[in-house]
């Protein structure tokens, strides 16, 4: 599938003021912060597939499911045998796709994927010689996937960096365009209660994460969700950055007595209406599909 080209539009008469005169001052710097552009509708996305039949669509979904597992691997971000994506089935809504325990990331085919009920019983998909699957990866997205209607996909692993800021107990800084994805977007989940693999702590997970596309899980690591297993993964790897984003920032802030600076809520606003939709989610991993793709010469499809 050839990608449409997207496109960042400016008014007409922006171009005139693309070098504007420099002011400094304490002044100027209020006045920046408190302007606010108008219209955050400037760009064209990359739609999700569609499909003509629940068939071709579970075929489609189970193809994309594993191009995103080769993704992550692509990225660094398995370890060990640790971490989970799963995908809602299109027919039977109380089922997900998940992958078999213990099937490197970068090698994940279309067969390999296991069809789990929300009983944790395997009802379909999977090798012979793999058919079973991380417990923790039921627990936690059999109740993500039971809580959330809204969302068809979840993602987890034990990335570095997020599982780093993890441990510093606290949600990210709005510090960065990247981070405005975020914005009154994500929460903080503040505990720690082992591997999870009782339905009560993955209750209280739930409970923190409530319509928030990611959450930072207590000296776990990172969570995310979406429509689409694409936005899923776009969030994934946008919070994983931020979180090694902050760590650098606030070690420099320390090292040079100063701190980071916090973009305005009208401004974070703006930019989260801009990038930090379903649509802007699913368009902003779409190149690291296209590479897995291509890479891989469709094998994931297998």
């Amino acid at each position: 599938m050839t990608p449409s080209v997207a496109t960042e539009e400016f008014p007409a008469s922006e171009s005139a003021h693309m070098h504007p005169k420099a002011t400094t001052g304490p002044k100027a710097d209020s006045e920046r912060r408190e302007s606010k552009q108008k219209n955050p509708n400037g760009f064209t996305f990359l739609k999700p597939p569609t499909y003509s039949s629940v068939e071709e669509e579970r075929q489609g979904l189970k193809e994309r499911l594993a191009a995103a597992f080769r993704v992550f691997g692509k990225l660094g971000f398995d370890e060990t045998v640790a971490g989970h994506l799963t995908v809602r089935d299109p027919e039977r809504k109380d089922c997900f796709w998940v992958n078999p325990f213990g099937i490197p990331f970068s090698l994940m085919t279309v067969s390999d994927l296991l069809l789990v009920d929300h009983h944790g019983e395997i009802v379909g998909g999977g090798k012979p010689d793999r058919q079973f699957y991380n417990k923790a990866a039921f627990v936690i997205h059999s109740a993500i996937h039971a809580a959330r209607p809204d969302v068809d996909a979840a993602c987890h692993s034990h990335s570095v960096y997020g599982k780093a800021f993890s441990t510093l107990g606290k949600k990210l800084d709005i510090t960065t365009q990247d981070s405005c994805v975020f914005f009154n977007h994500h929460n903080l989940y503040p505990s720690f209660g082992g591997v999870v693999l009782e339905a009560e702590e993955s209750a209280r997970i739930c409970e923190y994460l409530g319509d928030n596309k990611a959450l930072i899980m207590q000296n776990h690591g990172i969570l995310s969700v979406g429509k689409t297993i694409e936005s899923a993964v776009a969030w994934f790897i946008v919070m994983e950055k931020c979180c090694q984003v902050q760590l650098l920032a606030d070690a420099a802030a320390a090292g040079t007595n100063s701190q980071t600076i916090k973009i305005s809520d009208a401004e974070a606003q703006f930019t989260f209406d801009a990038v930090g939709t379903e649509a802007a989610g699913y368009f902003m991993s779409s190149p690291y599909f296209m590479m897995v793709d291509a890479e891989s010469n469709g094998s994931y499809k297998q």
